[in-house]
């Protein structure tokens, strides 16, 4: 995710999340630290294009440090679920949780959001406790989850 993108995923993160929408100054904050040798987030984002045309189907970000790893967000188009798209995003951030040397990974997820919860659960996450009424202003609960990365000695990531 650059600079350039955070218009077209606002639009999305408005669509997808009405009641609690992060704001731009959030995005621009997050992608403040993804870049360059001391980078600690790890921010993506998922195209399709048509002819000329480029729109942004879906997004993740990953925050990293002291060996932990926190989802900070993850979304897909509503068109876009049951693609793999979710499952793409979330195998990018675990893919860097592992080359910011995280031992594990937390998450937030609302309690009412099942098919996050089972993408969560088929790639391992475990759920830890609650965080009460963490969404607002809607006073969801969050639901939060650990994955502990499994870390093979002998093998390189490359990001």
């Amino acid at each position: 995710m650059r600079w350039w993108d955070i218009e077209p995923v606002l639009a999305l993160e408005r669509d997808l999340f009405p009641e609690d929408a992060w704001s731009p100054a959030m995005f621009w904050s997050e992608l403040a630290h993804a870049r360059g040798p001391r980078a600690t987030r790890r921010y993506v984002v998922a195209e399709t294009t048509e002819g000329a045309s480029r729109r942004i189907v879906g997004y993740a970000g990953l925050a990293a440090a002291g060996g932990l790893g926190d989802v900070q967000t993850i979304a897909a188009a509503g068109d876009q679920w049951g693609t793999g798209l979710g499952s793409r995003l979330l195998t990018d951030l675990l893919q860097h949780a592992t080359a910011f040397e995280c031992e594990e990974v937390l998450l937030e997820v609302r309690v009412d959001n099942l098919r996050a919860q089972r993408l969560y659960e088929r790639f391992g996450f475990e759920p830890i406790g609650f965080r009460r009424g963490y969404y607002q202003p809607g006073n969801v609960d969050a639901l939060v989850m650990r994955h502990h990365v499994k870390t093979h000695q002998g093998t390189e990531t490359h990001g």
